[in-house]
Parts: C-alpha cells; structure tokens; sequence
C-alpha cells in the first residue's frame, strides 16, 4: 500500500512541477509579447478630438475609435469637422465621405456661455461637461472656461433655470494696439514720452 501512494504521490508532485513551470513561462510570455490594445484603434483615436461630446453616437472619442475599426462609417465626428473625416479616410486608405451633421453644427464654432445673474449654482453642467470647462461650487455662480468648451452643447439640457446659451466663439484680434503708443513705462514711478520721426 505504501509503494502505491508512493507512486501516486510522485505522480501529483511531477504534475504540479509541471504545471508551475508551464505557468511561469505563460506568465513570462504575457508579458514578454504584451500588446497594449488595437494599435489600429489607437491611431484612429489619436486623431479624434477629444471632446468626449457623444454627438457621433458614442458615450466618447475611444468607444467611437473602436467603432470605426470595426467598420463604422468615419463621418459622423461633428467637432473634428471635414478635416478628421479627411484624415481618417487617409489613414484607413478608404474614400473620404462628406461630414454626417446638421449644417448649423458644422458651420458655426460655438462656445457655451453663462447668464450668471440667473445661475444658481446646481453644478449639473458641471457634471455634464466632458471636458471640465465649467467652473464654480455648488451654490455659487458657475462660468465657463470659453478657451477649453468644445461647443458640444452637453451642458445646456441639464441647466433646470435654462442660463446657458451657445454663441458664437469669440475672436481675438490679430493684433494688439496700446492705449497710449507715445509713452513707455521706464520703470515703477516715471514714464518717458516717445518721439516719433
């Protein structure tokens, strides 16, 4: 009996040594041949613009990447215009299609802005906006950050007093032409006049 569980013995032992080794090298290979998601996907993301705004469909730029490299038509990505379409058409080496949104959308690059006077500080465009460009405390007034909105007009539904507005983003000027171009500022107390001939 003894020469019996002897054997069975050294059979469970051999077969579990078998078995670390064999898992070792698995874990070893894992890691060794590691590919960090669908390069594809990846690249297609890279060129997406990042507004995580859902007007494609999709609850964000990567689940709306994931689509298209399983075959979604690449048109549908209102903030990244014509010109993503373009580029994804390149990089896919497929026909560029015309972009699939309202012509109000796409010719217009609009800003979310806030009535402050009538916002009472719930935070819900806060909550709602992908990209963190809303800023104020609960109770307070709320603005938005015009150089960081995407004019995915997310923001505008949840508002229960309807204080946010889209607009037209506002353009800065080419240049900058100072108040009084005959003076300048030599140092904290004094100016000097500028002479010009």
């Amino acid at each position: 009996m003894t020469e019996a569980l002897w054997t069975i013995g050294s059979g469970v032992i051999g077969l579990s040594v078998v078995g670390l080794v064999g898992g070792a090298l698995l874990q070893y290979a894992s890691k060794a041949f590691k590919v960090d998601g669908n390069p594809l996907v990846d690249s297609i993301d890279a060129l997406l613009p990042q507004t995580q705004c859902g007007q494609c469909g999709h609850p964000g730029c990567k689940p709306y990447a994931e689509a298209i490299a399983n075959g979604e038509p690449i048109n549908r990505c209102p903030p990244g215009g014509q010109e993503t379409v373009d580029r994804l058409a390149n990089l896919l080496g497929v026909d560029s299609l015309p972009l699939d949104a309202d012509e109000t959308t796409t010719d217009q690059d609009l800003v979310a802005v806030i009535i402050e006077e009538e916002c009472i500080g719930c935070t819900k465009c806060i909550q709602a906006c992908p990209v963190d460009a809303i800023v104020g405390a609960a109770k307070l007034m709320h603005t938005v950050i015009v150089d960081d909105c995407t004019g995915c007009d997310l923001c505008v539904d949840p508002c229960p007093v309807d204080c946010i507005d889209m607009v037209p983003r506002p353009k800065a000027s080419d240049f900058w032409i100072p108040n009084r171009p005959d003076v300048i500022s030599s140092d904290r107390f004094g100016q000097i006049g500028m002479q010009h001939g």
